[in-house]
């Protein structure tokens, strides 16, 4: 009763008030905040402030409804509900939420845009959106991928 540490300790580890380390913590740039520079999270990132820069997620991208970003960003999943303008590559799903105003590049798998939503960007999707299948290496290739896409479509 008294003299039996070993459950005594596991009754400790259960009732700490300390908590273990989560497989799903949540980086946070607050509102007000501006950062300019290069940024890798290996969680999920929620901006509600500025972010200049360059951001490589390999978790889910929240953009709040204050929070913008400019600059290049790579992730899993990104939720836009506030502005973006640079080049956003999301190897999942964008979801682009009505209060969003989004510009630029975006290369995407799965893409779901709400009504309301500014959307006016160059976009590629599905699963060859994030290789390089299908982007023309020079202007030369460039151009006869249009016209053969041209002939195609006529």
């Amino acid at each position: 009763m008294f003299g039996n540490k070993k459950n005594e300790s596991s009754t400790t580890k259960k009732n700490s008030i300390i908590p273990s380390t989560t497989s799903h913590a949540l980086n946070s740039l607050v509102k007000g905040t501006t950062l300019e520079g290069t940024i890798k999270a290996e969680t999920d990132f929620r901006v509600d402030g500025t972010i200049k820069g360059s951001l490589n997620c390999t978790s889910k991208l929240i953009i709040g409804p204050s929070g913008v970003v400019e600059g290049e960003v790579r992730c899993a999943n990104a939720v836009i509900e506030g502005r973006f303008d640079g080049t956003l590559v999301v190897t999942e799903l964008l979801h682009v939420k009505e209060s969003a105003e989004v510009g630029g590049d975006v290369k995407t798998n799965k893409l779901i845009i709400q009504s309301g939503a500014v959307f006016n960007v160059t976009c590629r999707m599905g699963a060859q959106a994030n290789s390089n299948h299908g982007v023309p290496k020079s202007p030369k290739a460039a151009k006869n991928l249009a016209k053969s896409t041209a002939r195609t479509n006529a």
